[in-house]
This record gives structure tokens, sequence and C-alpha cells, in this order.
């Protein structure tokens, strides 16, 4: 599992040409997880980003 944080002035999520969701000021996180990593993996990763 790795990651990617970023510091943006906003961001945005479309699916479909429809805008899902949306912040002001904040942090980005991408996070990609692979076969290898188990379901306790994902949560304690998500979960260390979000103390952050």
């Amino acid at each position: 599992m790795s990651a990617v944080v970023q510091r943006v002035p906003s961001a945005g999520l479309e699916f479909c040409a429809r805008v899902v969701s949306e912040i002001g000021p904040g942090l980005v996180v991408l996070i990609g997880i692979n076969e290898s990593n188990t379901d306790a993996d994902a949560r304690t990763g998500c979960c260390g980003y979000l103390i952050y």
C-alpha cells in the first residue's frame, strides 16, 4: 500500500461528468491498495491519514 498526500487550495471528484464531492483548502490523499493488502491493512492505513 502506498499513498501520496498533497495540500490543495480546492479539489473535486467527478464520475461520469458529474461532481461527486468537493472540498476547499485542505489535504488530498491518494491511496493505492493492491490485492496483497487485507481489509485491515486498508482500514489501518486510512485511519492513520485521518489523524494526520
